[in-house]
């Protein structure tokens, strides 16, 4: 009753940690440590299976890792025709109605082997491993150092999506059908862990997702500006914003109707999305209507303007509108002290009013335009003067 106890105790720590991770690597991470604990291992490791590429693409190796293995691998992956239970026998049995088995495979190839590449009915019963496989896993464990490994199939949505893996050193007990069947409880946690991981991150990205553009929006915005000024109050990183104004965007609802509007709105959103690229880690966001804006942590204030003059050159070609507005705020420019995202964000809207009264073709620099200062700090004289700059907490 014992070990009971314990397992039981740790299919409730592995829901518990994954439920409590913020993003899905550390839900990940969460899974592949839970289980390894769980199961006595030494290492574990997640991985998914793309059906596109047909690949399988690690997603973390967690525990007592291997020369050259990363915890969060960027490019770790194989091709899954040299992982064939995942796509052919497993695929089968679900289709037929039976269950996904996990499997044990050692260093010295799979438990049970008869030679023939497969399991005697003895170690692979209807509840063990189910038919296992003489392939690159056994190479693996050998390279690696590692005595032997079970492998758990992650289903969710009623289809294959990936695999929970488990290993143990040369010299450690080798797993038993009953860690098999335990593999493959911890892996239908793990699956309801990712589940609600990508629901989540679902949830997520509508919040902090511009519906129409699919650019970053206004709560994105603030979140990260918060964060880049406080990293510049710190170090000094710069930090720039550029808000543009998209120039007849009114004019084109009014004379072609609102879905022309809106696909012009889309059109800039990816010129503007093309143009951040340019500037490593930049968010590019839809603040509302017909104002966008591009926030740069790091690059250089020139930099920025370079970038913000070739998007007006940009947005100066689509066939719709009539070009754009565009304001730039650095605090690689003199501009004086920034201690808050309001402060930033009101320069670079006061620079954007001055380039759209002037009808500048460029990118209008708050520190190198000698009104744009004073406009951000005085207060409007009236609403026929200026649209009021944005007294809100970016």
């Amino acid at each position: 009753m014992g070990g009971d106890d314990a397992r039981l105790r740790a299919v409730v720590s592995l829901a518990q940690a994954m439920a409590a991770a913020h993003t899905p690597p550390e839900s990940w991470r969460a899974a592949a440590l839970g289980a390894c604990q769980a199961l006595g291992g030494s290492f574990a490791a997640l991985s998914v299976w793309e059906r596109g590429p047909g690949r399988l693409r690690v997603l973390v190796n967690a525990g007592e890792r291997a020369e050259g293995e990363e915890e969060f691998p960027e490019d770790e992956t194989y091709p899954v025709h040299q992982f064939p239970e995942i796509t052919e026998f497993l695929h089968e049995r679900w289709a037929g109605g039976g269950e996904p088995d996990a499997w044990v495979e050692t260093a010295d190839g799979p438990v049970g082997d008869t030679g023939d590449g497969e399991a005697d009915s003895a170690v692979a019963g209807a509840h063990g491993y189910g038919r296992v496989y003489r392939h690159q896993r056994v190479a693996a464990l050998r390279r690696r150092r590692r005595g032997c490994c079970v492998v758990a199939p992650i289903v969710l949505h009623g289809r294959a999506w990936g695999e929970l893996y488990v290993a143990r050193p040369v010299g450690e007990p080798v797993f038993g059908r009953e860690d098999a069947d335990f593999a493959t409880v911890l892996a239908a946690v793990v699956a309801a862990g990712i589940s609600q991981t990508e629901r989540l991150e679902e949830v997520r990205k509508l919040a902090f997702t511009d519906p129409l553009t699919g650019l970053a929006n206004r709560r994105a915005v603030d979140a990260r500006l918060d964060e880049a000024v406080e990293l510049h109050r710190a170090d000094g990183t710069v930090v720039s914003l550029v808000v543009c104004d998209l120039n007849g965007l009114k004019g084109v609802n009014d004379s072609l109707g609102h879905a022309v509007g809106d696909r012009l709105l889309e059109r800039f959103g990816s010129v503007l999305s093309r143009c951040g690229a340019m500037l490593p880690g930049a968010l590019a966001a839809r603040l509302g209507g017909d104002e966008f804006c591009l926030l740069a942590v790091g690059p250089g204030a020139d930099e920025v303007i370079e970038v913000a003059t070739e998007l007006c050159d940009r947005a100066a070609e689509l066939e719709q509108g009539d070009g754009v507005a565009c304001g730039i705020a650095s605090t690689g420019d003199p501009i004086g002290p920034v201690t808050s995202a309001r402060r930033l964000f009101r320069l670079a809207d006061a620079a954007q009013y001055r380039a759209k009264a002037a009808r500048s073709a460029k990118p209008v620099v708050a520190g190198r335009d000698g009104e744009v200062i004073r406009l951000a700090d005085s207060p409007p004289k009236s609403a026929h003067d200026r649209r009021r700059l944005r007294g809100s907490r970016p």
